[in-house]
């Protein structure tokens, strides 16, 4: 079952293993890789991927080095890199994933956050960095309150 957001903590359970989805993996879920392998514990196995990966865009690489998270060495994966069967909890971060979202082989928490795409936007840095801050950000807010509730739930 799909849930948007708010999260609420009546609906969340500590994941062991969490993916967070997109339909091309460049911008929003390797910032929420990004964030998730600083801020959560380790014991919680942190994958992204996307359903059409993409390469990481560059943008997203140069917004997440000015909150001191380097995404440099970070990959565009497939479904088929990550281990589905260990998956307990997914997050989707496009307005269109959660329609066009696999099944995996068990039942998964899923949580839809819905996040525009910065590389939709076109024009020169200036005027497009600030569409990869915003996203960066929100995924940060999300991210926080995400563990915020999973701390209440302990």
């Amino acid at each position: 079952m799909v849930r948007d957001n708010p999260v609420e903590a009546k609906t969340v359970r500590r994941p062991r293993s969490l993916l967070f989805l997109c339909t091309g993996n460049s911008a929003r879920s390797q910032m929420a890789e990004g964030f998730a392998r600083t801020m959560f514990p380790p014991e919680i196995k942190i994958y992204s991927a996307g359903i059409t990966p993409v390469g990481v865009h560059p943008f997203t690489i140069e917004v997440m080095k000015e909150c001191d998270v380097d995404i440099r060495y970070h990959y565009s994966k497939g479904l088929s890199s990550i281990p589905l069967d260990q998956i307990d909890t997914v997050i989707t971060l496009c307005d269109y994933a959660k329609t066009y979202c696999p099944t995996f082989p068990r039942p998964v928490d899923q949580h839809h956050w819905s996040i525009e795409d910065p590389v939709r936007f076109r024009g020169l840095p200036d005027a497009v960095k600030p569409s990869f801050r915003k996203a960066r950000d929100e995924i940060r807010a999300r991210i926080e309150e995400y563990i915020k509730l999973l701390k209440v739930m302990t």
